[in-house]
Protein backbone atom coordinates (compact mmCIF):
# COMPACT_ATOMS: atom_id res chain seq x y z
CA UNK A 1 0.00 0.00 0.00
CA UNK A 2 1.08 3.59 -0.66
CA UNK A 3 3.00 4.69 2.46
CA UNK A 4 1.43 8.16 2.25
CA UNK A 5 -2.12 6.87 1.90
CA UNK A 6 -4.51 7.95 4.66
CA UNK A 7 -7.98 6.37 4.92
CA UNK A 8 -10.63 8.92 3.94
CA UNK A 9 -12.48 8.37 7.24
CA UNK A 10 -9.34 9.42 9.14
CA UNK A 11 -9.10 12.57 7.03
CA UNK A 12 -12.77 13.30 7.62
CA UNK A 13 -12.40 12.77 11.38
CA UNK A 14 -9.49 15.21 11.45
CA UNK A 15 -11.52 17.82 9.56
CA UNK A 16 -14.61 17.50 11.76
CA UNK A 17 -12.68 17.36 15.02
CA UNK A 18 -10.71 20.45 14.09
CA UNK A 19 -13.62 22.50 12.83
CA UNK A 20 -15.63 21.86 16.00
CA UNK A 21 -12.69 22.80 18.22
CA UNK A 22 -12.06 25.90 16.11
CA UNK A 23 -15.73 26.78 16.51
CA UNK A 24 -15.27 26.90 20.28
CA UNK A 25 -12.36 29.28 19.78
CA UNK A 26 -14.38 31.45 17.39
CA UNK A 27 -17.14 31.85 19.98
CA UNK A 28 -14.65 33.78 22.12
CA UNK A 29 -14.76 36.53 19.49
CA UNK A 30 -18.43 36.18 18.51
CA UNK A 31 -20.62 39.27 18.92
CA UNK A 32 -17.79 41.43 20.22
CA UNK A 33 -17.64 43.98 17.42
CA UNK A 34 -17.28 47.61 18.39
CA UNK A 35 -20.89 48.86 18.71
CA UNK A 36 -20.10 52.28 17.22
CA UNK A 37 -18.94 50.89 13.86
CA UNK A 38 -20.84 48.95 11.22
CA UNK A 39 -17.96 46.61 10.49
CA UNK A 40 -15.19 46.06 13.03
CA UNK A 41 -12.28 45.08 10.79
CA UNK A 42 -9.93 44.73 13.76
CA UNK A 43 -12.12 42.04 15.36
CA UNK A 44 -12.50 40.11 12.11
CA UNK A 45 -8.77 40.26 11.33
CA UNK A 46 -7.85 39.09 14.83
CA UNK A 47 -10.34 36.22 14.71
CA UNK A 48 -9.28 35.09 11.22
CA UNK A 49 -5.57 35.21 12.04
CA UNK A 50 -6.13 33.22 15.23
CA UNK A 51 -8.24 30.56 13.54
CA UNK A 52 -5.90 30.22 10.56
CA UNK A 53 -2.96 29.80 12.92
CA UNK A 54 -4.83 27.11 14.83
CA UNK A 55 -5.51 25.22 11.64
CA UNK A 56 -1.95 25.36 10.41
CA UNK A 57 -0.70 24.16 13.79
CA UNK A 58 -3.19 21.27 13.83
CA UNK A 59 -2.32 20.31 10.24
CA UNK A 60 1.42 20.38 10.92
CA UNK A 61 0.98 18.22 14.01
CA UNK A 62 -1.22 15.58 12.34
CA UNK A 63 -0.26 15.67 8.66
CA UNK A 64 3.01 17.63 8.38
CA UNK A 65 3.54 16.87 4.68
CA UNK A 66 0.06 17.95 3.59
CA UNK A 67 -0.28 21.39 1.99
CA UNK A 68 -2.31 24.38 3.14
CA UNK A 69 -4.15 26.33 0.45
CA UNK A 70 -3.11 30.00 0.36
CA UNK A 71 -4.89 31.22 -2.74
CA UNK A 72 -2.67 29.58 -5.31
CA UNK A 73 -3.34 26.57 -7.51
CA UNK A 74 -1.60 23.38 -6.33
CA UNK A 75 1.13 21.77 -8.41
CA UNK A 76 -0.27 20.33 -11.64
CA UNK A 77 1.76 17.15 -11.40
CA UNK A 78 -0.15 14.04 -10.32
CA UNK A 79 1.54 12.34 -7.39
CA UNK A 80 1.10 9.51 -4.89
CA UNK A 81 3.10 11.41 -2.28
CA UNK A 82 1.58 13.16 0.74
CA UNK A 83 1.85 16.56 -0.96
CA UNK A 84 -1.08 15.53 -3.16
CA UNK A 85 -3.34 16.52 -0.25
CA UNK A 86 -4.25 20.22 -0.07
CA UNK A 87 -6.44 21.51 2.76
CA UNK A 88 -8.63 24.57 2.29
CA UNK A 89 -9.81 26.39 5.41
CA UNK A 90 -12.19 29.36 5.39
CA UNK A 91 -12.28 30.65 8.98
CA UNK A 92 -15.28 32.97 8.77
CA UNK A 93 -18.26 33.21 6.42
CA UNK A 94 -20.97 35.63 7.49
CA UNK A 95 -18.61 38.19 9.02
CA UNK A 96 -21.21 40.89 9.67
CA UNK A 97 -23.44 38.38 11.46
CA UNK A 98 -20.44 37.13 13.46
CA UNK A 99 -19.59 40.65 14.55
CA UNK A 100 -23.16 41.59 15.43
CA UNK A 101 -24.02 38.46 17.41
CA UNK A 102 -26.36 36.99 14.78
CA UNK A 103 -25.93 33.17 14.75
CA UNK A 104 -25.90 32.60 10.96
CA UNK A 105 -22.15 32.35 10.34
CA UNK A 106 -19.61 29.59 10.22
CA UNK A 107 -16.35 28.11 9.00
CA UNK A 108 -15.56 25.55 6.34
CA UNK A 109 -12.85 23.03 5.57
CA UNK A 110 -12.27 21.08 2.37
CA UNK A 111 -9.65 18.64 1.13
CA UNK A 112 -8.26 18.18 -2.37
CA UNK A 113 -6.47 15.02 -3.47
CA UNK A 114 -4.48 15.82 -6.63
CA UNK A 115 -6.84 18.80 -7.13
CA UNK A 116 -9.87 16.53 -6.81
CA UNK A 117 -12.27 17.55 -3.98
CA UNK A 118 -12.79 14.58 -1.66
CA UNK A 119 -14.47 16.04 1.43
CA UNK A 120 -16.15 19.17 2.70
CA UNK A 121 -17.49 20.34 6.07
CA UNK A 122 -19.23 23.53 7.20
CA UNK A 123 -19.81 24.25 10.89
CA UNK A 124 -21.97 26.93 12.51
CA UNK A 125 -20.69 27.22 16.10
CA UNK A 126 -23.50 29.45 17.38
CA UNK A 127 -26.18 26.95 16.35
CA UNK A 128 -24.19 23.70 16.53
CA UNK A 129 -25.09 22.77 12.94
CA UNK A 130 -22.47 20.64 11.21
CA UNK A 131 -22.82 19.87 7.50
CA UNK A 132 -20.41 17.42 5.91
CA UNK A 133 -19.94 15.07 2.97
CA UNK A 134 -17.47 12.86 1.18
CA UNK A 135 -17.41 13.33 -2.60
CA UNK A 136 -19.69 10.86 -4.33
CA UNK A 137 -21.38 9.80 -1.10
CA UNK A 138 -24.28 11.12 1.00
CA UNK A 139 -24.37 14.57 2.59
CA UNK A 140 -25.21 14.99 6.26
CA UNK A 141 -26.36 17.52 8.82
CA UNK A 142 -24.86 15.98 11.94
CA UNK A 143 -25.77 12.29 11.62
CA UNK A 144 -28.87 12.87 9.48
CA UNK A 145 -28.61 12.40 5.73
CA UNK A 146 -29.82 15.41 3.74
CA UNK A 147 -30.96 15.97 0.17
CA UNK A 148 -32.03 18.91 -1.96
CA UNK A 149 -35.73 19.69 -2.35
CA UNK A 150 -37.77 17.06 -4.16
CA UNK A 151 -40.31 19.64 -5.33
CA UNK A 152 -41.03 19.47 -9.04
CA UNK A 153 -42.01 23.12 -9.34
CA UNK A 154 -41.63 26.37 -7.41
CA UNK A 155 -44.63 28.09 -5.82
CA UNK A 156 -45.52 30.77 -3.29
CA UNK A 157 -44.07 28.64 -0.48
CA UNK A 158 -40.69 28.19 -2.18
CA UNK A 159 -37.58 29.95 -0.84
CA UNK A 160 -34.82 31.68 -2.81
CA UNK A 161 -31.80 32.78 -0.79
CA UNK A 162 -30.07 35.83 -2.22
CA UNK A 163 -27.16 38.21 -1.66
CA UNK A 164 -27.27 41.72 -0.21
CA UNK A 165 -27.44 43.70 -3.47
CA UNK A 166 -29.89 41.37 -5.20
CA UNK A 167 -32.41 44.12 -5.97
CA UNK A 168 -29.78 46.20 -7.75
CA UNK A 169 -29.51 43.43 -10.36
CA UNK A 170 -32.90 41.71 -10.50
CA UNK A 171 -36.59 42.48 -10.44
CA UNK A 172 -38.79 40.62 -7.96
CA UNK A 173 -40.07 37.81 -10.17
CA UNK A 174 -39.80 34.89 -7.73
CA UNK A 175 -43.25 33.64 -6.58
CA UNK A 176 -42.15 32.60 -3.11
CA UNK A 177 -39.98 34.07 -0.36
CA UNK A 178 -36.68 35.84 -1.02
CA UNK A 179 -34.33 35.92 1.95
CA UNK A 180 -30.78 37.05 2.61
CA UNK A 181 -29.39 35.49 5.79
CA UNK A 182 -25.93 36.99 5.34
CA UNK A 183 -23.86 33.82 4.97
CA UNK A 184 -23.28 32.18 1.59
CA UNK A 185 -22.14 28.81 2.95
CA UNK A 186 -25.21 28.60 5.19
CA UNK A 187 -27.41 29.46 2.20
CA UNK A 188 -25.92 26.61 0.19
CA UNK A 189 -26.26 24.12 3.04
CA UNK A 190 -29.90 25.10 3.52
CA UNK A 191 -30.48 24.33 -0.15
CA UNK A 192 -28.60 21.05 0.29
CA UNK A 193 -30.97 20.02 3.09
CA UNK A 194 -34.10 21.10 1.18
CA UNK A 195 -35.02 24.07 3.41
CA UNK A 196 -34.70 26.39 0.39
CA UNK A 197 -35.17 25.61 -3.29
CA UNK A 198 -32.21 27.66 -4.51
CA UNK A 199 -29.52 30.14 -3.53
CA UNK A 200 -28.18 32.89 -5.78
CA UNK A 201 -24.46 33.39 -5.26
CA UNK A 202 -22.30 36.37 -6.17
CA UNK A 203 -18.62 37.34 -5.84
CA UNK A 204 -17.29 34.23 -4.15
CA UNK A 205 -13.87 32.58 -4.40
CA UNK A 206 -12.69 28.98 -4.55
CA UNK A 207 -11.87 29.12 -0.84
CA UNK A 208 -15.43 30.28 -0.10
CA UNK A 209 -17.09 27.51 -2.11
CA UNK A 210 -14.76 24.49 -1.96
CA UNK A 211 -16.34 22.73 1.03
CA UNK A 212 -19.98 23.55 0.37
CA UNK A 213 -19.64 22.48 -3.25
CA UNK A 214 -18.85 18.94 -2.05
CA UNK A 215 -21.85 19.07 0.31
CA UNK A 216 -24.15 20.46 -2.36
CA UNK A 217 -23.26 17.85 -4.97
CA UNK A 218 -23.48 15.00 -2.45
CA UNK A 219 -26.98 16.24 -1.60
CA UNK A 220 -28.05 16.11 -5.25
CA UNK A 221 -27.63 19.73 -6.33
CA UNK A 222 -25.16 21.72 -8.41
CA UNK A 223 -23.65 25.15 -8.89
CA UNK A 224 -25.02 26.42 -12.19
CA UNK A 225 -24.21 29.45 -14.27
CA UNK A 226 -27.27 31.41 -15.33
CA UNK A 227 -26.70 30.30 -18.93
CA UNK A 228 -27.49 26.74 -17.80
CA UNK A 229 -23.94 25.37 -17.74
CA UNK A 230 -22.31 23.87 -14.66
CA UNK A 231 -19.84 26.14 -12.91
CA UNK A 232 -16.20 25.03 -13.49
CA UNK A 233 -15.04 25.85 -9.96
CA UNK A 234 -11.56 24.37 -10.55
CA UNK A 235 -10.82 27.28 -12.89
CA UNK A 236 -10.76 29.54 -9.83
CA UNK A 237 -8.08 27.68 -7.87
CA UNK A 238 -5.73 30.64 -8.26
CA UNK A 239 -7.82 32.60 -5.77
CA UNK A 240 -9.67 35.00 -8.02
CA UNK A 241 -13.28 35.88 -7.25
CA UNK A 242 -15.92 34.51 -9.59
CA UNK A 243 -17.35 37.61 -11.29
CA UNK A 244 -20.54 35.84 -12.38
CA UNK A 245 -23.75 34.98 -10.60
CA UNK A 246 -24.45 31.34 -9.82
CA UNK A 247 -27.40 29.28 -8.67
CA UNK A 248 -27.01 26.51 -6.10
CA UNK A 249 -30.04 24.46 -7.05
CA UNK A 250 -31.41 21.02 -7.92
CA UNK A 251 -31.06 20.69 -11.69
CA UNK A 252 -34.79 19.90 -11.91
CA UNK A 253 -35.63 23.39 -10.64
CA UNK A 254 -32.91 25.38 -12.40
CA UNK A 255 -34.95 26.50 -15.41
CA UNK A 256 -37.93 27.59 -13.32
CA UNK A 257 -35.84 29.58 -10.84
CA UNK A 258 -33.69 31.08 -13.59
CA UNK A 259 -36.77 32.37 -15.44
CA UNK A 260 -37.68 34.35 -12.32
CA UNK A 261 -34.36 36.21 -12.31
CA UNK A 262 -35.37 39.12 -14.49
CA UNK A 263 -32.57 41.61 -14.93
CA UNK A 264 -33.14 45.21 -13.89
CA UNK A 265 -33.58 47.48 -16.89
Amino acid sequence: MDKDYVPIEDLKSFAIDFIQKAGEEALEFYGRGAPQVKFDETLITKAELHLNQLFQQALKARFPEHAFYEGQSPDDAYTHEAKRYVWIFDPLDGMSNFMAGIPVWGMSIALLDNKWPVLGAFYMPATGDLFHALAGQEAFRGTQAIHVSSQESINDESVLLTFSRFHQYYQNGFPGKQLNLGCTSAHICYVAMGCAEAALIANESYQDLAAVRVIMEAAGGHFMRLDGSKFPIAEYLDGQTADIHLLAVPTTLFAQVNRCLKKQL
